[in-house]
C-alpha cells in the first residue's frame, strides 16, 4: 500500500514554492544594510534561493509606499523556512539591529 501512496504523491502532487517578501518602511543606516545584504546573499545562495525582486522602481496603486521591496523564491515553503531560521541567515539578520524598519513574511505559493 505504501508504494502506491508514494507513487501517487510523486506523480500527482507538486510541492508549492516558498517565497519571502520583505518591504522596508525605513532604512536608518545604508552601510549596515549593505553589510547585511552581503551576508544574506550568501545564505540565500546556500539554500538555493533566487532573488525575484531587489529594490527597483515601483508604483503604489493602493496602500502605503515602501522604500524598498525584496522578494525571494525557494523550491518549497519548507526550504524558505529552513533558510530564514538558519544560523547563516540569522547571523546576517542580527547585523540589522535597529537600522531598518521592515515587514517580513514567508509565504507558500505556486
Amino acid at each position: 500500500m505504501l508504494p502506491i501512496i508514494l507513487t501517487n504523491l510523486m506523480n500527482g502532487l507538486k510541492m508549492s514554492k516558498g517565497y519571502i517578501v520583505c518591504v522596508y518602511e525605513s532604512i536608518n543606516d545604508i552601510n549596515t544594510l549593505k553589510d547585511y545584504a552581503i551576508k544574506a546573499k550568501e545564505a540565500v545562495e546556500k539554500y538555493d534561493g533566487k532573488f525575484l525582486v531587489r529594490g527597483g522602481q515601483n508604483i503604489v496603486t493602493e496602500g502605503r509606499k515602501f522604500i524598498r521591496t525584496v522578494v525571494l523564491e525557494f523550491s518549497s515553503f519548507e526550504k524558505a523556512k529552513e533558510f530564514f531560521y538558519s544560523s547563516e541567515y540569522q547571523m546576517a539578520h542580527k547585523l540589522l539591529k535597529d537600522s531598518v524598519v521592515r515587514n517580513h513574511q514567508i509565504i507558500e505559493g505556486d
